[in-house]
């Protein structure tokens, strides 16, 4: 496994380091301007309109729908771009899916809380789902991924049960079939065995517009939770390493398949630095063994 992956890295590193490039000189703007891609509102929450950008390579729409990938931006529920994803989703759409990046409330531009970041979250999955059959995309096969803030949304269509609104359908289900999870926030809440710091520690219900436990994934974890890769630095300060341990224990005791890539000495944010190709490659080699994508 080693070796494939090793390959897999010296294979997209190349087209990757280019298109990462591309993606941070375009980060700076909002709303993004994102080439290549057509853009769709999936939500309005007020005077907002939260979109998509959707990365396709198909020149036409083929009979077979395809499986997609719906990422999630970090920034602390703060900030952050839809563009941090664009290398991710660029390579992934060539390599044959829908690669989706989405917009979120965040509170400097729309004063959310994180459980208004929860809602938009799980009110696009929704979007992407129902909306399947007209852009070409398999219900079935809908991975959602994030980083640190973003993974922790991506954890939380996954597993937290409310944080809906009254306007969204919930017979559309918001449960994604796989999670791609980098450096990902998943305990807001004191946990047994756990010392708890960090991203989502000291705060509270007026800090996070709902109560801790209903905005930590651990907590809600259960049998029947899709298929899960976690990539972490082990000098991850801001979402200490423990945290995603104590995640993919639970997770497996409770049936599920997790997995947890740890990188030594990589501190927050190294999936979109030092270990860029590394990790993009373990995603790529994830989603072939969901037969999301063809083998290399």
């Amino acid at each position: 496994m080693r070796l494939i992956l090793t390959l897999l890295s010296l294979c997209v590193a190349l087209t990757a380091g280019a298109q990462e490039k591309t993606a941070k000189k375009k980060a700076g703007g909002y709303p993004p301007v994102i080439e290549g891609t057509r853009s769709e509102t999936y939500r309005k929450a007020g005077e907002t309109e939260l979109k998509v950008w959707i990365f396709d390579s198909r020149q036409k729409m083929t009979e077979k729908p395809l499986p997609a990938i719906l990422f999630f931006f970090g920034g602390g529920w703060t900030g952050g771009s839809p563009t941090q994803f664009e290398p991710q989703s660029r390579h992934l759409a060539n390599r044959g899916m829908v690669a989706i990046v989405a917009d979120y409330r965040v509170k400097t531009r729309q004063n959310a809380k994180p459980a208004d970041c929860v809602s938009d979250a799980k009110a696009c999955v929704r979007w992407v789902r129902a909306n399947a059959a007209r852009l070409g995309i398999d219900p079935q096969r809908i991975a959602v991924a994030g980083g640190s803030a973003g993974g922790h949304l991506a954890a939380s269509t996954a597993t937290l049960p409310g944080l809906d609104t009254a306007q969204d359908d919930k017979s559309v289900s918001c449960l994604p079939d796989a999670l791609v999870l980098y450096n990902p926030g998943t305990v807001m809440a004191p946990f047994p065995g756990l010392d708890l710091k960090g991203f989502g520690a000291g705060l509270d219900k007026d800090k996070f517009g709902c109560e801790p436990e209903e905005i930590s994934p651990l907590h809600h974890v259960k049998k029947g939770a899709p298929p899960t890769i976690i990539f972490h630095g082990k000098a991850d300060t801001t979402v200490p390493y423990a945290t995603v341990e104590k995640f993919t224990e639970v997770m497996k005791a409770a049936g599920n398949r997790c997995e947890l890539i740890g990188y030594e000495g990589q501190p927050h944010g190294f999936f979109n630095k030092a270990k860029f190709a590394e990790t993009l490659a373990a995603t790529d080699a994830f989603l072939v063994s969901l037969g999301y994508l063809p083998a290399k």
